[in-house]
């Protein structure tokens, strides 16, 4: 039997067409790096909150609770984080004692620099999967995820 049509090979999935994906799909604006294979994009118009799993999944369920969905979130298994893909809708500064929660409980909000997105490409440095995927351009606010976050922490007490 002869096979007819491109070799199956040609369906794998590539760091470009990922890329692709990204961009028209999820209205993410991603590149590819050709050395490695690495899918980055700057922060900006979109940005990005990332937790330790423990509070995520936690943050999930409440975001869950709220009816707040898909939820884009980017794994990273070598230091058990959690990324949520947000509105860059964060103000820059807030209450001081809520700002010092998030800080012990090693919340980080990325407004500027370059987010790794999950890549088809293995890569030793660069762990990511996602937890949930991105799949459409609909992307929770990042003042409402910070806020579901600190509503799963514990409260401090003043001493």
């Amino acid at each position: 039997m002869t096979r007819t049509g491109p070799p199956v090979s040609a369906y794998a999935e590539t760091p470009r067409s990922r890329c692709e994906f990204y961009r028209h799909e999820c209205s993410l604006p991603t590149v590819v790096d050709p050395n490695t294979g690495r899918i980055t994009m700057k922060a900006g118009f979109v940005g990005a909150v990332m937790m330790p799993i423990y509070l995520a999944q936690r943050v999930r369920t409440a975001l869950d609770v709220r009816g707040v969905a898909p939820l884009p979130i980017i794994g990273h298994p070598r230091s058990n984080m959690w990324t949520f893909l947000v509105r860059s809708d964060i103000r820059p500064n807030g209450d001081p004692a809520e700002v010092a929660r998030l800080w012990r409980a090693r919340v980080v909000v990325i407004r500027e620099g370059d987010i790794a997105l999950p890549s088809p490409v293995l890569d030793a440095l660069m762990a990511r999967t996602w937890i949930s995927p991105a799949i459409s351009k609909f992307r929770p606010s990042g003042t409402v995820v910070l806020e579901c976050a600190l509503a799963c922490l514990p409260r401090q007490h003043p001493r």
